[in-house]
């Protein structure tokens, strides 16, 4: 059966107890060891050891399995040490650019795919390309290596691949007896169908999906099947006015026919983690994920959730989906000790330990080889995740590139439309006006 099919049971994830045991006990010191610590800045230690540093967000326990796959690297590297340091995700990106603005970058930094282009284009980052004889890229698919390339030109490493999907908790549509579309060919029609039905089944205690029309990720892909690219190949925006509008006349009509909750039930700025989610709560039935979370929300929400793809992908005039990543790997151009930082990043994207560790936090390692040799590793959730994307893997979908520079303010003009759309003090039509006007500032077009 497929992994996105609506009609299985997810078996519920449970790890190990001498596993849990043992990552809560890394959790815990990971802070306070000398070589991992939250926040930017501070001093190593002095031992005669070439000092590598390494920054990425995430939460203390991807800091403990990061800890424990570098400890690996620096036993076949005597000569090196790598000082890890770690932010959430919100506070990651002002950190970052405080640190690059102040001329003290990390060696090797977690790069968010909206911003690879404005540290590229401002000479920040080390170009890659040249780097062969240090860095071996030829294992990664030529879809995985255009994620970071800006022309010739490589800036960025896969930290692992993922896409979005819907999940939706079978456990509450059992319940109250709505079937489950078929994940592999449902359309944007059946999705309203599908979430007015348990909203209705419910008697409103819990509605049939959410929507997050502020999320570029979830717009591009609308827009692709449609038969549209969001972006130009020279960084405007590419997407029709009315391409914007029937986007958010989508959550209009969703919200109007109770499919999705009504105006204000939805805190966009409510916490991130899969624990802190409307579904997590059992407030909605489905939503839109990362596919490398679907460890984390099917244990927050029960251990029932179904992994479907995105509705319209056999309805459109083109796929939307595409292979993408949770964060890229990029080097600084100003790294005091390149050759080091380098074969870290080779030891990151070609051994297997260090995906093994990870499993499917940072998704499905680029290098596909491994990701085949860890898959059997995996725990039930992250394989599920894993071949879900190496399905999508031997399908014709339309490659992703680096976003221009000013994409990653597009999220909150988004975040502001919407709100207003949500509110109905913009009709649709309006908002896809005034995003397209604002976009195009954005993006300097």
């Amino acid at each position: 059966m497929s992994p996105v099919s609506g009609s299985t049971r997810a078996e519920p994830t449970r790890l190990g107890r001498r596993r849990v045991l043992h990552l809560a006990a890394l959790a815990g010191v990971a802070a306070g060891l000398p070589g991992c610590g939250r926040g930017f800045g501070g001093k190593g230690v002095d031992d005669g050891r070439t000092e590598v540093t390494m920054a990425w967000w995430g939460d203390a326990q991807r800091a403990a399995l990061t800890r424990e796959a570098l400890d690996g690297f620096e036993a076949a590297n005597p000569g090196i040490r790598v000082r890890t340091e770690y932010q959430d995700s919100s506070p990651y990106k002002d950190k970052l650019a405080a640190r690059m603005a102040a001329g003290d970058p990390p060696d090797l930094m977690a790069m968010r795919f909206d911003s690879l282009r404005e540290y590229a284009d401002r000479g920040s980052l080390l170009d890659l390309a040249p780097r062969s004889a240090d860095l071996d890229l030829t294992a990664l698919a030529p879809q995985s290596r255009a994620l970071g390339q800006v022309g010739d030109r490589t800036f960025g490493v896969p930290s692992g691949l993922n896409t979005i999907g819907f999940i939706v908790d079978q456990a509450l549509t059992d319940g109250y007896g709505v079937p489950i579309p078929d994940g592999d060919t449902w359309s944007w029609e059946q999705l309203g169908t599908f979430a007015r039905a348990v909203t209705k089944a419910s008697g409103g205690k819990v509605y049939g999906t959410s929507l997050e029309l502020w999320t570029v990720a979830n717009l591009l892909v609308f827009a692709r099947q449609r038969g549209e690219d969001f972006f130009s190949p020279d960084g405007r925006p590419d997407v029709s006015e009315a391409t914007v509008t029937a986007w958010f006349q989508l959550g209009e009509d969703l919200r109007a026919q109770g499919g999705i909750p009504p105006a204000g039930f939805i805190d966009q700025n409510n916490g991130t983690s899969p624990a802190q989610s409307y579904l997590a709560r059992k407030a909605i039935a489905a939503q839109i994920i990362p596919t490398n979370n679907l460890l984390g929300y099917n244990q927050a929400c029960g251990g029932h959730l179904q992994l479907l793809r995105i509705p319209g992908e056999t309805q459109g005039a083109r796929r939307g989906q595409s292979i993408d990543t949770p964060a890229l790997w990029s080097i600084a151009a100003t790294s005091k000790h390149p050759r080091e930082t380098l074969k870290l990043l080779n030891f990151l994207t070609n051994e297997a330990e260090p995906a093994r560790l990870s499993a499917a936090t940072r998704g499905v390692p680029p290098n596909r080889a491994i990701a085949e040799r860890i898959a059997p590793t995996l725990e039930p959730d992250n394989r599920r995740s894993s071949e879900f994307l190496s399905k999508l893997q031997n399908e014709k979908l339309p490659p992703s590139y680096p976003y221009p520079v000013g994409a990653s303010k597009l999220t909150n003009i988004l975040k502001t439309i919407s709100t207003e759309v949500e509110f109905r003090r913009t009709t649709p039509a309006e908002a896809g006006r005034q995003f397209l006007g604002e976009a195009r500032k954005a993006l300097g077009a």
